[in-house]
């Protein structure tokens, strides 16, 4: 049995409860996964990373297991989780230590090492591939570069007795995969069955996407109870069929549309979709709905996997700088052009044009539908609307520039800021920030050069 507790950083921090007593039940081996890693949050760790050796794990960590961790350890359940980021040794360390201040079972942590290719490479190595996403230009230092790991080593650090595996960068299947590696001793010789893990693990690794939280839809998919959604378990069999369901007395819904909606989420290719494990054929695969939020999956083909593994590589970007401002009541669209064209003008005449961009959007007028032309009126008639722009009656500006220039983003933010009192009129809720920016590009690296660095360490 293997449950999610988290599909990204930021996922709800109590989801996870529900599925620990739910797998509690099952006489099985049983797993619990964390995904709570994106590349920019990668890069931003290894920031982090730089400035204390000690950090540079996920944020995250220390809400996800506050409670769910003594839960796990008094029930068996062995985690899964890439708490690592761009320190795995200090996320197993942290996790000791909070159980030693839980008065918890201290447990066995391995974490596994070898994403990390500027470990390995220099950054001109790193920069000799080409980039297969991505740009080139308008780029800073090279901050990280990071290669997606198979399931092998997770199976590997599983294989010492840990109750916990902590990892950093890999692919988001490989967590359901490593455990059924370890608990089947499936191998290359089946493929099918390597490409049904990671069929299971793609099925699970977003959270409650797949039990009804991203596929509601109010009047169209309608899903009871989404405030108390239950997170995702899998049903696994070492012949490879997969039960998709969900803990008892738990919102959110899982049948055929929500299981058919997450198989095909960020697949590029259903025939051919590339992992470090399996090159995986989705096109036969079949989805019956049991009821009572249970569903089957079977069919997944699995082909040789790709010679290369996908490394992401970020930049530096330098930083956004961006303010909102609010107008609302009469003639509170005409006050918020104004309030756009003065900030417009204001950075235009000053030294900050130079080549930062500048976006000044109008929210509630239509920003995401209308184009940069900036036209409301052209814009409403484009899709229909039955009110006129005059007749609508808050409005947020939003100016937002990029720039690697700090000052020249905080200047931009404060343009907005000055408006309280420099008009137009009746402006409030100013809010401004600054923020450091990553820009990422993909390449492609020979595995033999990540896999031949690929180190697992137990704390005990």
């Amino acid at each position: 049995m293997i449950g999610c507790g988290a599909g990204f950083a930021g996922d709800r921090v109590d989801a996870a409860l529900p599925v620990i007593e739910a797998l509690a039940t099952y006489n099985c081996p049983r797993y619990l996964i964390y995904e709570v890693l994106a590349e920019r949050t990668l890069a931003i760790a290894q920031r982090l990373k730089r400035e204390q050796a000690t950090q540079g794990y996920s944020p995250w960590l220390d809400l996800y297991l506050q409670d769910a961790l003594a839960l796990c350890l008094d029930n068996d359940v062995r985690i899964v989780a890439n708490f690592g980021s761009a320190n795995p040794q200090a996320a197993a360390a942290r996790i000791q230590t909070i159980a030693s201040q839980q008065g918890c079972r201290v447990p066995k942590v391995a974490y596994v090492l070898g994403d990390d290719l500027l470990q390995t490479l220099s950054a001109d190595e790193v920069l000799e591939h080409d980039f297969i996403e991505g740009t080139q230009t308008g780029r800073g230092e090279l901050v990280a570069a990071n290669a997606y790991l198979g399931s092998q080593p997770i199976a590997d650090a599983l294989a010492t007795g840990a109750d916990i595996v902590v990892i950093g960068r890999s692919t988001d299947s490989a967590m359901v995969l490593g455990p059924l590696l370890h608990e089947f001793g499936w191998s290359q010789d089946n493929p099918d069955l390597i490409a049904t893990g990671i069929t299971a693990g793609h099925l699970i690794e977003c959270g409650s996407q797949i039990t009804g939280g991203y596929f509601a839809d109010p009047g169209f998919k309608d899903v009871e109870g989404l405030d108390n959604t239950g997170f995702p378990i899998l049903e696994m069999s070492a012949s490879g069929n997969i039960t998709v369901t969900k803990p008892p007395n738990t919102g959110g819904v899982v049948n055929r549309q929500t299981v058919t909606e997450q198989l095909l989420y960020e697949i590029h290719d259903p025939a051919a979709y590339l992992t470090p494990d399996i090159t995986l054929d989705l096109t036969n695969i079949e989805i019956e709905d049991l009821g009572a939020d249970r569903v089957n999956v079977s069919g997944a083909v699995g082909h040789k996997p790709p010679p290369t593994l996908k490394a992401t590589i970020c930049f530096d970007s330098g930083w956004l700088g961006e303010a909102e401002i609010s107008y609302a009541g009469p003639n509170a669209l005409a006050r918020a052009e104004l309030a756009a064209d003065v900030v417009k003008k204001r950075v235009a005449n000053s030294d900050l044009a130079g080549n930062n961009p500048l976006r000044v959007d109008i929210q509630g007028k239509l920003a995401v539908l209308d184009d940069d032309s900036g036209s409301l009126r052209e814009g409403l008639q484009d899709v229909g609307a039955q009110t006129t722009a005059d007749q609508l009656s808050e409005y947020r500006v939003r100016a937002a520039t990029r720039t690697l220039d700090r000052s020249a983003a905080e200047a931009v933010a404060n343009e907005v800021l000055a408006l309280y009192c420099c008009g137009p009129a009746g402006g409030s809720g100013v809010r401004q920030s600054v923020t450091p920016q990553i820009s990422t590009a993909s390449i492609l690296v020979d595995r033999e050069r990540v896999e031949s660095g690929i180190c697992i360490e137990v704390l005990e």
